[in-house]
């Protein structure tokens, strides 16, 4: 399996401490500082659980940097504050080369609206891509053609079309596909971040795999289970897609 992966990417930064006071001059909590991870997030953090599941991944991103810096009370694992730096992003400029279409199995696009891809350039990607297409986006208006991945917010923020194959995740209940359910596993729930990540990142996997969206869809939902059940950006292990795949 080959993938061509286009998108917005950040570098994500943890520092976790303990808070124990407020700060006397201001109605904040001080963080005492313990430890800090950091790891790729956005379409990073799609290639490599692409990587996890023995994909091969081309990735195309802008060279800007963006950090997002989360500060984290370890003991509550809640997020104290979060702080981004987003430079000016510029657009994709690259055409598509017509051999890509024999070269990669499925498109992917990961478009967090930075700035990198524009509506316009997501719809000639996706028309003349030959394969499968599989976005996630911050956009409003997307091809109908493509399997388009959203969370309940951003459907609510749709232009409503005639979006055949429209998934919604609806976070622990799982994801929703032509009126059906498809239910989530019930876990202990970290952190969200990244967990669309992982499953736009096992559905494609999933397609690929069974060539039917409705055997990938239940392959995401565990996927993005196993995300949210740790803290930080998670990377899925080998024994996590063992235990994804063996149905």
């Amino acid at each position: 399996m080959k993938v061509l992966l286009i998108g917005d990417s950040c570098e994500d930064r943890y520092f976790y401490g303990d808070v124990k006071r407020l700060n006397p001059e201001a109605p904040v909590p001080i963080l005492e500082y313990k430890r800090a991870v950091t790891s790729k997030g956005m379409a990073w953090n799609v290639r490599e659980n692409l990587l996890s599941f023995g994909v091969e991944v081309y990735i195309s991103t802008h060279p800007e940097e963006i950090i997002k810096t989360r500060y984290i009370d370890e003991k509550s694992n809640q997020q104290i504050m979060r702080y981004d730096e987003e430079p000016k992003i510029e657009p994709l400029s690259f055409d598509f080369p017509k051999e890509w279409n024999n070269e990669y199995d499925a498109l992917v696009i990961s478009d967090y609206d930075k700035g990198f891809l524009t509506t316009e350039r997501i719809f000639e990607l996706s028309s003349r891509f030959v394969g499968p297409v599989f976005i996630d986006s911050k956009k409003t208006l997307l091809p109908e053609d493509a399997y388009i991945k959203v969370n309940e917010l951003e459907y609510e923020r749709m232009s409503h079309s005639n979006y055949e194959n429209l998934i919604i995740t609806r976070g622990g209940e799982g994801a929703e596909y032509q009126g059906k359910l498809y239910p989530a596993e019930k876990v202990n729930v970290f952190d969200v971040v990244g967990a669309g990540d992982t499953f736009l990142a096992a559905l494609t996997y999933g397609y690929l795999k069974y060539g039917r969206i409705d055997k990938a869809i239940p392959l995401a939902n565990k996927a993005a289970s196993i995300a949210v059940s740790h803290t930080g950006t998670y990377i899925l292990t080998q024994e996590d897609v063992d235990g994804i795949c063996k149905d």
